[in-house]
């Protein structure tokens, strides 16, 4: 079939307070609340009314990690990003495309953003929601789950038909481990005693974790000290393990990065650590990651961009300079994600990770994790539920809509709702339905108007 085409009529923002059960560091930052924006649209496709929805976590600073920016201030960066991004889409006033819309009313609305000062990441949140709900309304009205109607060209993008996409039964969960997580159960710290894991050791015991995602701090004595504690504790409960590192843009330059990979590299304590490590995840900061090459720095390791994915050209830039990949996150775009997936299949030394630890019960972790998925993502960075219980402060009945429509993908062993881990597994076979990842939706009376 070819794409369905609609026309946008109404755009709803939305958000909702989201409380973090125990504190998370990345960085400089530390994170114990932030807002979940909701975006839901109507439209009229193929003559019938239909409606689509997204979700995403505004975190603080990731989008934009400049420390003369309050929590809040970045929050409003990401509303007004959405803003921008509705008032692109409605004012395309014609029948198109999803891709179509999203390259029209896309840059129209990343050029609005930039123009007022926000940095491009932030700026292209609004649009990455938008895609998301305006995909799921386009699936729904050709009753076709994800990977179908990308096989079918519902979206109408040029790589969705000709990349070679997956319809996964389960998916590995990589499990983070925050600077400031505890790793032992006698470690002092938050411990919420809600009848959930509060340590590494004891999420391993409830989930069977075999995949871990580690935060580096980028000071070298701090990192060697703390990664020498996570080996102790993954040799004893992690089984075969695998690891990935993520920089997190700590590094102001190559020579300090690869200063860095060589004291890592000598280091006694730490040599079965690397030999179990996937991937190393943008250390370099995005001010300098596109401009300095890497290949010369002799990591052991792939090393793919994250935060530098703001623009089409980033991988085919990073690529020229010794990266070998590039994260797949739902907040940077399905369509940049897509466009990724396909570059990287034309050459087995690239890799293609899935990337983001915010996403929350519901749609988020839905549409993110079979984005991710159906791209050939074996292993993804999933744990926004070891940090917010369950569905948060979302009303029980929201949570238990969402539980009942997807039975595999959540359980309710503590009475409440959560994302179900099993063997260190996500089981995915619910979330192919028609429409994007999800037959359930939220209550959207419960949810706080973004003017």
């Amino acid at each position: 079939m070819t794409g369905v085409t609609l026309r946008v009529h109404e755009v709803q923002l939305y958000q909702r307070h989201v409380t973090l059960r125990l504190p998370f560091r990345f960085g400089a930052a530390t994170v114990t609340q932030c807002p979940q924006a909701f975006v839901r649209v109507v439209a009229v496709a193929n003559g019938q009314r239909v409606q689509g929805a997204s979700a995403e976590l505004m975190v603080p600073k990731w989008f934009d990690k400049s420390p003369a920016l309050t929590h809040e201030q970045n929050f409003e960066q990401l509303r007004e990003s959405l803003r921008n991004a509705r008032e692109a889409v409605l004012a395309a006033g014609v029948a198109l495309s999803p891709h179509a819309l999203s390259q029209e009313a896309g840059e129209a609305a990343m050029v609005v953003s930039v123009g007022r000062g926000l940095p491009r990441l932030a700026a292209q949140f609004g649009t990455a929601l938008l895609d998301k709900a305006v995909a799921d309304a386009a699936l729904r009205a050709a009753g076709l789950p994800w990977v179908e109607g990308l096989r079918a060209g519902v979206l109408g993008d040029p790589w969705g038909p000709r990349l070679s996409l997956q319809r996964p039964a389960q998916v590995v969960l990589r499990h983070t481990v925050g600077l400031a997580d505890r790793l032992t159960d006698a470690d002092p710290g938050t411990d919420p005693q809600d009848g959930l894991p509060a340590t590494l050791e004891a999420a391993i015991r409830r989930h069977g974790l075999h995949h871990f995602k580690l935060k580096l701090c980028g000071q070298i004595e701090a990192d060697v000290e703390r990664l020498t504690r996570i080996v102790e504790v993954l040799q004893r409960l992690g089984g075969d393990y695998r690891v990935t590192l993520d920089g997190n843009e700590t590094f102001t330059d190559a020579t300090s990065l690869g200063r860095f990979w060589h004291t890592l590299r000598t280091t006694p304590a730490l040599a079965e650590l690397l030999r179990r490590t996937l991937l190393l995840e943008q250390p370099l900061a995005r001010a300098v990651a596109l401009r300095e090459s890497i290949a010369s720095l002799g990591i052991g390791v792939p090393v793919i961009l994250d935060e530098s994915d703001d623009h089409t050209e980033a991988l085919d830039e990073g690529l020229a300079l010794g990266y070998h990949g590039i994260s797949s996150k739902a907040c940077k775009g399905i369509y940049r994600s897509l466009r990724n997936a396909h570059r990287i299949a034309q050459d087995p030394r690239l890799l293609l990770s899935g990337e983001d630890l915010t996403c929350q019960a519901g749609l988020a972790v839905q549409q993110d994790t079979l984005l991710a998925a159906s791209l050939g993502v074996t292993h993804i960075e999933r744990n926004g539920h070891h940090y917010v219980d369950g569905f948060g402060t979302a009303p029980e009945e929201e949570a238990q809509a969402f539980a009942a429509a997807h039975p595999g993908l959540y359980e309710n062993s503590t009475g409440r709702p959560h994302l179900a881990v099993h063997q260190g597994q996500l089981d995915l076979t619910s979330l192919h339905v028609p429409g994007f990842a999800s037959a359930a939706a939220p209550v959207w009376r419960s949810l706080q108007a973004i003017a």
